[in-house]
């Protein structure tokens, strides 16, 4: 349970934190426990953890600001071990380095300027920036579905979140909709470029008498029978024939 004094100076480390949140950085205690802190620090630019969104807790003694925190990070970020204590000069690890003139925006903004360095320290892990970029990238959809303290006292973050997840995913489905669209336009218009070529542009001899074939095969079916117009001139003088042969009788 928190002093009296460890209340007083968190209740106005937090009203100063709302007014004035430090950059990347967003905190607030628990609702039901104020010596149990939940951070977000969203990642800066130019470093692997660009824009991703990692969760910790900071747990402080009931006689804060005399001592340091427990620090943590849940939110899997391939530079720290998760939910494990960290050994850094403003943490419960090295409580004879503490400064009671520290507040909680000092100990965030410390936390952030570790993580994006290449130092290492007990919870600290070893990673590549790719493996780090993979995490950056998982980072929110872990928080808003896998996390379950982070549900709970990030409420209207997670809210944020499941907007941005729907409208990447969107995205996403556009981009590919997109994509297939532009691929179909794309051979329809190959297949409008291409030119028909003429029988003289074959080369090959055997392929050139098949084609003459075929166009020949396809002009006679176009052309009509001699045979039959011949035929039908025939029947027609015969008819006139017997045509004059009932006159001349009546």
């Amino acid at each position: 349970m928190a002093t009296r004094q460890a209340h007083k100076r968190l209740t106005k480390e937090y009203k100063a934190m709302t007014e004035n949140p430090p950059p990347y950085i967003m905190a607030r205690p628990n609702e039901s426990n104020i010596l149990e802190w939940h951070y977000i620090i969203t990642g800066p630019p130019d470093t692997p953890y660009e824009n991703g969104q990692y969760h910790g807790t900071l747990t402080f003694p009931s006689d804060y600001p005399f001592k340091p925190p427990a620090i943590r990070m849940i939110t899997p970020s391939g530079r720290f071990q998760e939910n494990t204590r960290l050994c850094l000069s403003m943490s419960d690890y090295h409580p004879n380095t503490w400064n009671p003139g520290w507040s909680v925006s000092t100990i965030l903004n410390g936390l952030l300027s570790f993580m994006t360095s290449d130092e290492g320290t007990t919870g600290s892990i070893t990673s590549t920036d790719q493996q780090k970029r993979i995490l950056c990238r998982r980072s929110m959809e872990y928080n808003t579905y896998s996390n379950v303290r982070f549900k709970l006292v990030f409420p209207d973050v997670v809210e944020e979140n499941f907007k941005e997840l729907e409208r990447k995913r969107a995205s996403g489905e556009a981009q590919a909709e997109a994509a297939a669209n532009q691929g179909k336009q794309d051979a329809l218009a190959a297949a409008a470029k291409e030119k028909a070529i003429s029988v003289e542009e074959i080369s090959d001899p055997e392929d050139r008498i098949r084609a003459e074939q075929a166009l020949g095969d396809t002009a006679d079916e176009d052309k009509p029978s001699s045979r039959s117009g011949s035929s039908s001139l025939i029947y027609i003088g015969l008819a006139f024939l017997l045509f004059l042969l009932g006159i001349s009788m009546k």
